[in-house]
């Protein structure tokens, strides 16, 4: 269509935006979808517009096989040309931006628009060929020699159709592996110490990826053996497919070593370190003990080179913090099979501080804060690294009547000492040197003081951390994590309100306000490959101290608990698993599922979970329908504001979410998502009503929510926005509380969150 239809476009929408005013809340989020929808169709109209005569806009590109057993997913990233983006997979709406725009860019609202747009996407012939072949290559290195592919066209006014139809015929299968080693020396190692049944096997499905990977599986091996100079390019192969079984015989030929094309051909020569050496960046000193930088270099002198031994090396010093960078090299001995390494190292500054203020909001109760860090990377010359945080807030807080002083004070110190060794006794040098573990001790101090209470907490715990990059794995251990909260004061109203009142018997709200101990072991382990991820942690408290308090034979006190210094310490173990699965379409949408799991038991020593273990739903990264700490246990509804962040807390927790995430623009993206769960108590306490776990209720009880999400993706850090709508609210009084997604209310029933980074 015409500019002027566009006109027209705009006309209507400027009409439509006149009454905009008069409609009240619910509907306007109507009016701004019907303006979008209005929006995008009269953008439509003319996406053809900047497609130049005689030529045709690309709609979309799909891959089809003929052959079911062929994964047409592993292919679909050789189309060179997919057409223009579209938004959550349906939209193409930076293309109808860009239609927006008028010829004349001289003018900066066409300019604009087609800067935030995207331009339609011209079919391209050329593009279309290559693609086939590429096509057709990718499929005969899958084995499919006999493979070729077919261009259909469908193709309506200005807009285009491309579908690609694959026709890989029968596999070929590996029929006989012989190895032509040129070089004794290396025959004899490989005879000796190579696992030839790793690498190719007979009856296997022919690919160019497997030989590629068995060459560089070879090439490894030799260089982790001392030969210096070798690489993959000795290797090659060849192939004969000439016998009519669809087999392919493949030979790998390992040539001689050649130094270049008129060196004469000789044995590969394998090298020995000769001298291990460290040394500065220029104008720079090493500010780490001698015996750090050995225990950190894997490369040995009178030992023979290994290329994965200098990999280890390098990721060694990239794990300490007092380094900023390292460059290693090697230097040939002349007349000899020797190498001399000297590793340069460059330090970062040996110390750090840093302010950063924050305002605070909760529930409409503003204050600030701020915190003061100091950072010290090499505090004994072996790159431990210290910090110690000082931390205050305060905040005014109002409606609270009965109270003598309103405000909210917070004070806190924080001191870590991280270690980048596996520090413990007994444990052998050899060890020391394989890990790749980091030790660390914490001590942290917080001061509260709230207008219904004082607190104080005080904590340390002795940690490791250690991963398996290589497996996509890591690790932690908590061994042993203390924890002491001293109530000093508590206000004479808040006690007689919620403490002593006979007829307010809040078990959960009067533990939580006493006097605790914990002592905790926990194991962690975490595991990502991009797709996949997923996180699990163990924990128990209180057994050592029960055992220790049973065989030393402690009294107990008047609620039947041992006591250490006369406190009666928590006994619990908890459990969480986290999985996260990653479903990309294209590179502009990706699916993401997500399923959190948790529960926690109270026993021996306690019947009520310490608060700080317990769970609670609602929030950012969980349903986003509710307000954190807004949702559950179970059918169980808030009452009283003041304690509620109390009693909405249980023992087990489930959370189901499916989000689709969608790339808009610049640096936008946005998301649309579902979310579902919930929270309950193992025990029926009298203060959570309808709470507890139940099997054949809690399916009855789950919450689900929707919504939209905004994000601003910094690439470093990412902004997000979430508006979170109730679907499904188990705590209701009315059949339209009930399903608020049949009966929508604004006011009671969106959630608003700000957060940084991705949920989950």
């Amino acid at each position: 269509m015409k500019d002027e239809r566009n006109l027209n476009g705009w006309h209507i929408l400027s009409l439509f935006f006149r009454n905009f005013a008069f409609m009240n809340r619910i509907n306007r989020l109507l009016a701004c979808a019907f303006a979008v929808g209005l929006l995008v169709f009269f953008s439509a109209c003319s996406t053809t517009k900047f497609v130049p005569e005689g030529e045709q806009m690309l709609v979309g590109a799909k891959v089809k096989s003929h052959d079911k057993a062929l994964d047409v997913s592993l292919l679909e990233p050789y189309v060179r040309q997919t057409g223009n983006s579209r938004w959550f997979s349906l939209f193409k709406v930076p293309l109808g931006v860009y239609s927006l725009a008028g010829r004349d860019t001289t003018k900066w609202l066409n300019r604009s628009l087609q800067h935030i747009g995207e331009p339609p996407v011209v079919f391209d012939t050329l593009q279309a060929l290559y693609t086939c072949q590429d096509l057709a290559s990718a499929m005969r290195d899958m084995g499919y020699l006999d493979a070729h592919v077919d261009l259909e066209t469908k193709a309506r006014g200005k807009r285009l159709k491309a579908i690609y139809h694959l026709h890989p015929g029968e596999p070929f299968y590996l029929g006989d592996i012989q190895y032509d080693i040129h070089d004794e020396v290396i025959s004899s190692m490989l005879a000796n110490h190579y696992d030839y049944a790793k690498g190719l096997q007979t009856g296997a499905q022919f690919s160019i990826n497997k030989l590629d990977e068995e060459r560089k599986r070879l090439t490894s091996f030799l260089m982790d053996n001392g030969y210096y100079r070798f690489n993959k390019d000795f290797i090659h192969y060849t192939a004969d497919s000439s016998s009519n079984d669809r087999k392919v015989d493949v030979t790998l030929h390992l040539e001689k070593y050649r130094a270049n094309s008129k060196s004469p051909e000789t044995e590969h020569p394998s090298f020995t370190i000769r001298n291990v050496n460290f040394s500065p960046a220029a104008n720079e000193r090493i500010h780490l003990r001698r015996k750090v930088l050995e225990l950190n270099s894997a490369i040995r002198e009178h030992e023979p080179f290994s290329s994965s031994d200098l990999q280890k090396t390098y990721n060694n010093f990239g794990r300490l913090q007092a380094v900023k960078f390292t460059n290693i090299r090697f230097t040939e001995v002349p007349d000899s099979q020797q190498l001399d390494c000297d590793i340069q190292l460059s330090m970062n500054k040996p110390s750090t501080l840093a302010f950063q203020p924050e305002g605070t909001n909760t529930a409409g109760d503003l204050g600030a804060a701020a915190s003061l860090t100091y950072e010290n990377r090499n505090l004994f010359r072996g790159s431990e690294v210290l910090s110690i945080q000082l931390r205050a807030a305060f905040e005014a807080i109002t409606g609270l009547e009965g109270y003598q002083n309103q405000d909210y004070e917070e004070y806190g110190v924080e001191t870590k000492l991280a270690f980048p060794r596996f520090v413990a006794p007994m444990l052998s040098k050899s060890f020391r040197r394989r890990s790749s573990a980091t030790s660390e001790l914490s001590l942290s101090y917080n001061l509260q003081n709230r207008p219904e209470f004082h607190r104080r907490v005080f904590s340390t715990a002795w940690r490791y951390r250690w991963a398996e990059p290589s497996k996509n794995r890591s690790f932690r251990i908590d061994l042993p994590d203390l924890n002491y909260v001293y109530m000093p004061w508590i206000s004479a109203t808040f006690k007689e309100d919620y403490l002593d009142n006979a007829n307010n018997r809040n078990a959960i709200l009067r533990y939580n306000y006493s006097d605790l101990f914990i002592m905790k072991i926990g194991f962690g382990i975490s595991y990502n490959n991009g797709s996949h991820a997923i996180r699990t942690n163990i924990e128990t408290a209180g057994n050592l101290l029960t055992g220790g308090s049973k065989l030393l034979g402690f009294n107990k006190n008047a609620n039947d608990q041992y006591t250490l210094f006369n406190i009666a310490f928590a006994q619990y173990a908890k459990f969480d698993f986290d999985y996260t699965r990653l479903v990309k379409f294209d590179a502009h949408n990706q699916l993401a599922l997500h399923a959190d799991f948790g529960i926690a038991y109270p026993y021996g020593n306690s019947n009520v979970l310490p608060f700080e273990k317990r769970y609670f739903s609602g929030g950012a990264n969980s349903v986003r329908g509710w307000s954190v700490r807004g949702l559950g246990p179970g059918k169980y509804k808030g009452t009283d504001g003041r304690i509620d962040f109390i009693n909405q807390t249980g023992d087990m927790k489930l959370d189901l979410n499916l989000e689709y995430r969608t790339y808009l623009f610049w640096k936008f993206n946005g998301a649309m998502f579902i979310d579902a769960g919930n929270i309950w108590t193992l025990r029926s306490y009298a203060e959570q009503p309808n709470g507890q776990f139940k099997l054949d209720e809690f399916y009855k009880q789950i919450a689900v929510a929707y919504g939209l999400g905004l994000r601003l993706n910094f690439d470093y850090f990412i902004l997000r926005l979430d508006l979170g709508m109730k679907a499904v609210d188990p705590a209701y009084d009315s059949h339209r509380e009930h399903f608020p997604v049949l009966h929508p209310k604004f006011s009671r029933d969106y959630s608003f969150h700000f957060a940084v980074g991705l949920p989950f």
